[in-house]
Order: structure tokens, then C-alpha cells, then sequence
């Protein structure tokens, strides 16, 4: 997974998906609510190509779970990629970073709900916008009402060819006094003292920008 994807595989339990597909014979768990608690950590991987409608959907009804999200993929055809998180249960984690190199058009939505207080759901979100592509990046994250001391952080990241489109639709809904709530967008852009760096490394235009994009996308 490392070396392919960019995911550091750990000691847990795991629910794979490769190309927008559940693939039993490389997870442990089945992909259903997560209800029974787990000694080791749950890490949910979902890598690959993917294009039409796609939906992901992680919840947690359960005390005490630690539950990791890996996402790598990669968009040539026009695609929906839809995240849903829920996390219902106390004193439960849910964190991960999602991975996109768009190069045609993506409609995307990360949804985050805390349910029940003492609950976490931290999402960072890169996104590779290549040339000519169109980038509908939406997030929103919500805590109930009589559910404090949650946390919350759904933060967005772009680096974008100049002709590409981005749109950002952001939406938090915090009904309790939450522990943190955080909410971001950003766009990256290389300096000139990077870029004349790696030209002065003896790299052309075009290895500087695939250098530029690969560690944008392996920053952790």
C-alpha cells in the first residue's frame, strides 16, 4: 500500500477499498457500521482510480474507537466522490487525510457529523487540481445539540494548475459547545525560491512541476 498508494499501513483492523470497490480479501472487517469495539484500530483505506457516483460511508456507534482514514485516488474521468462520516460513539477518534489528483472534473463532499458528546472527526483534505480540470470541493461538518466537548476540523488544501477551476462550498453547523471546531480552505501555490531550487538542481519545467505536485500530495 505504501509504496503504490502513498498509505502507511499500521497494526489494524481494515475495511480496503481499491478502485471504488470493497475488496473483502484485503480487509478484516466487513464494510457495515463499526458497532463492536476493536483492541487495535480500525483504518479504513480506499485507493485507485475511481469515476462516476461513489460513496463511502464510515460510522461508529461504539465507546472508545480509534478509527484512521486513508485516501488516495485519482480522477481521469468525471467522477462524485461522497465521504460520510458519522461518529456516535463516546470518547471515539475518527482522522485521516484524503488524497485527490484531479484531471477532469470532481464533484466532492466530505460530511462530518459528531452525535454524541466527547467525539472527534478530524479530516485533512489535499486536492492536486490539474490543467483544465473543474474542482467542486464541499464540506460540512456538524455537532448535535447535547453533544459537548466534541472536536471538529475539516480543512481543505489545493495546489492548482492556472487553468484549472475551483469552486468551495463550505458549511459547520455547531449546535454545542464543542472542545474545537476548526473549518479551512487553502490554496497552495510554490515560491520562487522553490522553484528556483529545483531548476538550479538541474531539473527541466516539466520535473520541477511533477516534483512540485508529488511532495504536495506526500506532505504529511
Amino acid at each position: 500500500m505504501w509504496n503504490k498508494f502513498n498509505i502507511k499501513t499500521i497494526p489494524a483492523e481494515t475495511i480496503v477499498f481499491c478502485d471504488g470497490k470493497y475488496c473483502p480479501e484485503l480487509s478484516t472487517l466487513e464494510y457495515k457500521p463499526i458497532i463492536k469495539k476493536y483492541d487495535l484500530p480500525v483504518h479504513v483505506i480506499y485507493v485507485g482510480e475511481i469515476d462516476g457516483n461513489n460513496n463511502l460511508k464510515i460510522t461508529v456507534g461504539v465507546e472508545n474507537q480509534i478509527v484512521i482514514v486513508s485516501a488516495n485516488v485519482k480522477i481521469k474521468k468525471p467522477a462524485f466522490l461522497n465521504i460520510f462520516i458519522k461518529n456516535a460513539g463516546k470518547n471515539s477518534k475518527i482522522s485521516g487525510t484524503v488524497l485527490i489528483e484531479n484531471d477532469s472534473e470532481l464533484k466532492y463532499n466530505c460530511y462530518m457529523h459528531n452525535m454524541y458528546e466527547n467525539t472527534a472527526i478530524l479530516i485533512k483534505n489535499r486536492v492536486f487540481a490539474g490543467k483544465n480540470s473543474k474542482n467542486e470541493l464541499s464540506g460540512t461538518a456538524i455537532i448535535d445539540e447535547q453533544c459537548p466537548d466534541c472536536e471538529s476540523d475539516l480543512g481543505f488544501v489545493v495546489m492548482a494548475d492556472k487553468n484549472a477551476k475551483l469552486e468551495f462550498v463550505p458549511a459547520q453547523k455547531i449546535k454545542s459547545e464543542p472542545k474545537s471546531a476548526e473549518h479551512s480552505a487553502a490554496v497552495f501555490k510554490p515560491t520562487d525560491a522553490q522553484i528556483f531550487y529545483l531548476r538550479g538542481a538541474g531539473l527541466s519545467g516539466a520535473e520541477v512541476d511533477t516534483a512540485l505536485k508529488e511532495a504536495f500530495l506526500s506532505f504529511d
